[in-house]
């Protein structure tokens, strides 16, 4: 709270969210609602014990969705909240590709369009892997982000 950031992750089914942001304490005032729709909590904290709690709210953030349920077709995709300073994360390929597809051959996703040049990466799809970039015989793929 003091430092009025967050990085907040979650898993469930083989998907997750991952969340890095800007929150603001908002104390008690949607406490009572918070409790109600998640009746589990009064066994958490009974009777008065949830005066310890403090809400914030996440009003600026970046972060990205990953869905791996279905392991041959991984999925992942930003998530923006607010205004929060674009960050382009990812492998990229640049003009010097010759179209080798040495780079399709090692990737585990399959995620390469080798029928254009230069080559593009499904960044949706992509694991970020780096196996790419390594075989690139024009080390023409870069990281961003």
């Amino acid at each position: 709270m003091e430092q009025k950031y967050i990085a907040l992750s979650a898993t469930k089914d083989k998907k997750s969210v991952s969340l890095r942001g800007k929150i603001q304490n908002i104390g008690s005032e949607k406490l009572d609602e918070i409790f109600e729709k998640n009746p589990y909590m009064q066994k958490i904290y009974p009777d008065n014990t949830r005066t310890a709690l403090e809400v914030f709210r996440l009003y600026e953030a970046s972060g990205e969705y990953f869905d791996i349920s279905n392991p041959a077709h991984v999925t992942r995709d930003s998530i923006v909240i607010g205004q929060p300073e674009s960050v382009v994360s990812g492998y990229f390929v640049g003009s010097a590709c010759i179209g080798c597809k040495l780079c399709y051959s090692v990737c585990p996703q399959k995620c390469i369009d080798i029928s254009v040049k230069p080559v593009v990466i499904d960044q949706n799809r992509c694991l970020h892997c780096g196996r790419c970039m390594e075989i690139c015989p024009k080390q023409t793929i870069e990281k961003r982000g």
